[in-house]
């Protein structure tokens, strides 16, 4: 009872704090996560009361299956985007604008924390820094994803945009590896070529394989039922499925093998409405279904953003450091890699501000740095905890900022819940 009653306190704080922040035209996402703050650990959970609220950090690990559900489905709706008609004409520059500014975030943060490191060596230490620097090419889908959907945006900014955020995955998951493998060393003075370039690639290319075996299977699937209810059925039933695959690890000899949940389903969603001539319909459809679980899903992350890491100066320090420098990099990277591409002059000026937002696989990242670095990883942790904090409540608001001057959102298109046409939202 207490589960239930959980979530949907959740939903209600979320559904309500979207309506009390509408006068300060801020996005959706934005209220939701505040909500999460609300009832999280910190504040209403911290009152004790079962079910009103999520008391604990731990109690919020229960929830995570729902959280990972949610990001299959943004992930698969992003993954939608991935049509052979808009990559034709983006899917190049896509390519190149989102390596240009996922490296260049890394070198930015790189140069920036090492010099700090040689500043403060007692508090930073180099290899900290390095897997820093790495885990600053990570975007947060879900955030930038929901804020195009909320304010209905469209134009070339946001063709660019969602090819970009969703290569990010792939390029940040490489570069990690390199960057982790090369941290480790330096701490243990051993050095593997395996888990430093092998897994990362077997990684990215068994995600993509999985995801297009999946993208066939539920083609022919779909192909064989002619109701809508069923089919749609049918979709959410894979995008869940393939969420439970893509948590499957194994070994292959020496080779750690794994998969990234979100690239798996991302090409799940680009096979998908590649060779399903009526997948457009099922994918409207399937984003009402998933309405609740998105608000759901911000509200939880909300929860467990980590209000703690405030009571320490030095994580604040390097955590302001990490936030100007890597903002500075994909800022600065989209706005090289677009001109090289000689892309449309908004792309160039604004896309680098949409890119800002970081959560989910970052937060995953600095996980595992925490369970293999010791000392050093907690501080990772902390510091990718404080800039997501901060990222996520600021992100999404600059994100429709930069979309809005592009004109890719219109006064007209500037309401309504973020993952919903609800009438009521015009109001």
């Amino acid at each position: 009872m207490a589960v239930l009653f959980s979530i949907s306190v959740a939903l209600m704080a979320g559904l309500l704090m979207s309506r009390l922040i509408k006068p300060l035209k801020l996005p959706a996402v934005t209220a939701y996560l505040v909500a999460g703050i609300l009832i999280g650990p910190y504040v209403l959970g911290a009152v004790g009361i079962e079910g009103l609220g999520f008391p604990t950090m731990e109690y919020l690990k229960s929830f995570e299956i729902l959280s990972q559900v949610a990001l299959g489905f943004i992930a698969f709706a992003i993954g939608n985007e991935f049509r052979l008609s808009q990559l034709r004409a983006t899917g190049k520059a896509a390519t190149v604008v989102a390596i240009v500014q996922a490296l260049a975030a890394t070198l930015f943060v790189d140069a920036a924390l090492i010099a700090l490191h040689f500043a403060m060596p007692d508090k930073l230490s180099l290899s900290a820094a390095l897997v820093l620097g790495a885990i600053a090419t990570a975007t947060a889908p879900a955030a930038t994803l929901m804020v195009v959907r909320q304010y209905k945006a469209k134009g070339p900014v946001t063709s660019m945009l969602l090819p970009v955020v969703a290569l990010d995955d792939a390029i940040g998951l490489v570069v990690f590896a390199v960057s982790f493998g090369v941290a480790r060393a330096l701490s243990s003075g051993t050095f593997s070529l395996i888990s430093v370039l092998v897994e990362p690639l077997v990684e990215v290319v068994a995600s993509l394989l999985l995801g297009s075996v999946m993208g066939i299977l539920l083609t022919l699937v779909e192909r064989a039922f002619k109701s809508n209810s069923k089919r749609l059925s049918i979709t959410i039933t894979f995008v869940m499925f393939t969420v439970a695959l893509s948590m499957l690890k194994f070994h292959i000899g020496p080779v750690h093998v794994g998969f990234s949940s979100l690239l798996v389903c991302m090409m799940l969603g680009t096979v998908f409405c590649n060779l399903c001539d009526f997948s457009a319909e099922l994918m409207e459809k399937a984003d009402k279904w998933t309405a609740p679980l998105f608000v759901l899903f911000f509200v939880l992350s909300g929860s467990e953003l980590e209000l703690s890491v405030f009571s320490e100066i030095a994580i604040i320090g390097i955590g302001v450091v990490y936030i100007l420098f890597r903002s500075a990099g994909k800022i600065l990277g989209a706005t090289a890699g677009s001109k090289m591409m000689k892309c449309d002059e908004n792309i160039t000026k604004y896309l680098g501000i949409t890119l800002l937002p970081q959560a989910g696989v970052a937060l995953g990242m600095s996980l595992t740095a925490t369970q293999t670095m010791g000392a050093e990883g907690a501080l990772v942790r902390n510091i990718v905890l404080f800039s997501v904090l901060i990222y996520e409540l600021v992100g999404p608001m600059l994100t429709k900022i930069a979309l809005t001057r592009a004109g890719d959102i219109t006064p007209k298109a500037d309401a309504g819940l973020v993952v919903s046409t609800e009438e009521d939202d015009e109001e």
